[in-house]
This record gives structure tokens, sequence and C-alpha cells, in this order.
């Protein structure tokens, strides 16, 4: 067993429809990967799916609902390969994706790897991206490295070993936002090197409406906060937009005043207002817990 593919899944069997059966269809040899599927009390018949697939490399590991994190580890601990590629029920992958994670392990073994994720709204968008994905890629091809606030767990891979010497996920992190971020950190502040691996591609299937954005922002920014207050490195706040002009500029835009109100009204038409507005919530999140 080489690779243990964990994904945390609440009550999305329609995504998983999809996404598992591009993770079993992968030109990696099948004896030598499994997917744990770590599903916290879904109700929607993913359990049911699981059993319509049928294949011994798709072990369902049911627990507890202690978020994101506490599904991750759950898995990491169950694990039996001795790379853990982290992804998530929404993301399908391409067929080599596992190989190309193990081919950058075996380069530069000891170390992390962050592949490219592709952000995609439908199925239609998903098979046109499919033909030129570095074209809508979040990262530049030319990376050769990326520091630890690019290890998101959509398309990121470690050593079993190397998780469990850092401690994995901190379970603490129970809203939304960067615990897939704070254990980058300190995975590179022990010694692990970020590689990125352009042709690790996976493809990012979950369309978010605007509002819900708005309240993701939010709460990320008060996990920012968390962040900061657990490792004390001027980094975390600087590179994480947690600075003194931010705060001070968003604090002149109360909620409800006519001025949040006239963003909003921008918002509708312009994708500009649209980012300002989602910074805004981000740093009313901070603002809420901070200082």
């Amino acid at each position: 067993m080489k690779i243990s593919v964990v994904i945390p899944t609440y009550n999305r069997a329609d995504s998983l429809a999809v996404v598992l059966p591009s993770l079993l269809q992968q030109t990696f040899p099948a004896e030598s990967y499994e997917l744990l599927l770590c599903d916290a009390g879904s109700t929607d018949g993913t359990q049911e799916l699981v059993k319509e697939l049928n294949d011994p490399r798709l072990v369902f590991t049911p627990g507890e609902n202690t978020g994101r994190s506490g599904a991750r580890n759950r898995g990491v601990r169950e694990a039996r390969g001795d790379l853990i590629l982290f992804t998530d029920a929404d993301i399908i992958a391409e067929p080599d994706l596992l190989q190309q994670h193990l081919d950058f392990h075996q380069r530069f073994p000891g170390d992390a790897v962050v592949g490219c994720e592709v952000q995609v709204d439908t199925l239609e968008e998903y098979a046109l991206y499919r033909q030129d994905p570095q074209r809508y890629a979040r990262h530049s091809t030319n990376r050769k490295t990326v520091p630890w606030h690019y290890f998101l767990t959509g398309n990121a891979s470690a050593r079993k070993a190397d998780l469990l010497r850092v401690g994995v996920f901190d379970e603490e992190f129970t809203g939304y936002g960067h615990e897939d971020l704070e254990l980058g950190y300190r995975l590179q502040k022990s010694g692990c090197t970020l590689h990125y691996n352009p042709h690790a591609v996976n493809y990012h299937w979950h369309p978010v409406p605007y509002e819900e954005q708005c309240h993701k922002m939010y709460l990320a920014g008060k996990s920012t906060v968390r962040f900061y207050r657990k490792h004390r490195d001027i980094r975390i706040p600087l590179i994480m937009g947690m600075n003194p002009l931010s705060l001070g500029v968003h604090a002149l835009i109360p909620d409800g005043s006519w001025l949040y109100r006239l963003l909003q009204r921008w918002a509708e038409s312009s994708r500009l207002g649209r980012e300002i507005l989602l910074q805004h919530h981000y740093v009313s999140g901070i603002r809420s817990v901070w200082p």
C-alpha cells in the first residue's frame, strides 16, 4: 500500500457519484492505493453509494461530526499507505493524479507535494477546462516550490509519518478555513519543503452562492486570528491580510451604514465590488475576535 487518499464528506452523495469513479479509475496500480471516505454522519445515501460502487479500495469510515479536521485526522490514523493524499468530496481527479504525486515524492523524499487545483462551476466547464488545465490553474506552472499558505487540502500530499510527527490537523479550527494552511505551516517549519507539481491536476466542482462566500470569508477571518494566536509569528498576519491598514480601512464601512449599502449595490454589477465586499466580510471576521 503506497498511497491512502483521505476524503472528508458530509451529505455530498451527488458529487461523490462523479468524484469517486475518477479516483477509482487511476493509472496507478489498483493494489497500491486505497480511498478512505471519512463520513461525518451523512443521511443522503452516501453509504449506499459506497456499497453500490462495491470496490475493495474504497473504505467507508463513519464517525462523529467533528469538522473537517477531525474527519481528516481519522483518515490519517486509519490509513495503510506511506503517503497521504488529501482531496475533497467535490473534487474530480485526473487519471494520473496519484502517479504524479508519487513521482514527486520519489524525486523529493521527505517533503510534501501540492498539486494543481482548477475551479469549475459545472460539468460542462470541467469538460472544457480539461483540454488545457494549466490555462485555468491557480498557480503559475513555473513555480517549483510554494510557501505554507499554498498547502490546500483539495490537492496536497505528505508522508503519514511526517503528518503524525507534527500533530496532524488542529481540531480546534471548528469554523471555516485555515486548518490546512496551519498544518502546512507546521510541516514547513519542521523542515518539509512544499513542492508544486502542475501536472497533478484535479477540478474543484463546487459553485458557491455569493452570500455563502461572504459568510465563509467572515469565518475565515476569525480563523486567521486563531492561527496567529497559536504561533505568534508576524508573517502570518502579514501574509493573510491581517494588518492595521486593512483593519482601519474596513472599520470605516460599518455594517448597515450608507457606505456599506453603497458597496453592496456596487457588488451587484462589479467583480471588483464583489471582491472588496468579500474582503470586508473577511476583515469583519478578524475584528469580531481581535484584539
